[in-house]
């Protein structure tokens, strides 16, 4: 059996395209039309990874709601934006509240196929990352790769998988710079430059919740990221 992708979307044309290519790709598919719908399923057992709308019938903001819920359940879940609204605020809103990446509903299947298993090939990676190889640490941080966690100072960060591999590329080589192409390579996802900024903002916001101090990502004017070891 496929990996089973939970698609949430009022509008029954674009159900029916986007089931029809994910079953040509050999993913089991499961539609929800309404928030109620996709929660109360939810509740009961997570997919592999949403696609999610924003908008769904009279409520506005039904997919902001429900991708904060699946957070709660599960940090590493992939979950992908697929909306008719494309404004930085929009983006901005959907990437903090944990989503994995924001694609706007003009996107062709092929590519949408593409994204979607470029975050499973993510997962993969990290599945099988041997042993030896499991922790690393750097400081007062620390990445297991095994259990796919982050902790700073013994406390555990919850990060989603682009946050992770956004860290792992920064820590890889501590002091250097990482340009915004060297971060999507590591993400192995096409975004664009506000994206990889507000996954960056984000990743700080989670380590100054344990330490108001945390200052280990700078930022290099014109270049890119690098980590600082603390």
């Amino acid at each position: 059996m496929g990996k089973r992708i939970a698609v949430v979307e009022d509008e029954p044309l674009l159900q029916q395209n986007y089931s029809m290519a994910l079953k040509k790709a050999g993913y089991e598919v499961v539609v929800y039309e309404t928030k109620s719908e996709a929660e109360h399923a939810f509740a009961n057992r997570l997919p592999d990874l949403v696609l999610l709308d924003i908008g769904l019938g009279n409520e506005q903001e039904a997919g902001f709601e429900i991708c904060r819920g699946l957070r709660q359940q599960s940090t590493q879940l992939p979950i992908i934006f697929l909306t008719a609204l494309d404004s930085d605020l929009d983006i901005i809103s959907g990437l903090r509240l944990g989503a994995d990446d924001y694609l706007t509903k003009d996107i062709s299947l092929p590519h949408l196929l593409a994204r979607i298993s470029a975050l499973f090939r993510r997962l993969e990676s990290l599945q099988e990352a041997p042993n030896a190889n499991a922790i690393h640490q750097v400081g007062s941080l620390e990445i297991d790769n095994e259990r796919l966690s982050v902790k700073w100072s013994g406390t555990l960060v919850d990060l989603t998988v682009s946050e992770f591999w956004i860290v792992n590329a920064l820590v890889s080589r501590p002091g250097h710079v990482k340009n915004r192409e060297q971060l999507m390579q590591a993400v192995k996802a096409v975004v664009d430059d506000s994206t990889i900024t507000s996954h960056i903002k984000r990743i700080r916001q989670k380590f100054q919740r344990i330490d108001p101090t945390f200052d280990s990502i700078e930022t290099v004017y014109g270049m890119g990221y690098r980590w600082n070891q603390a």
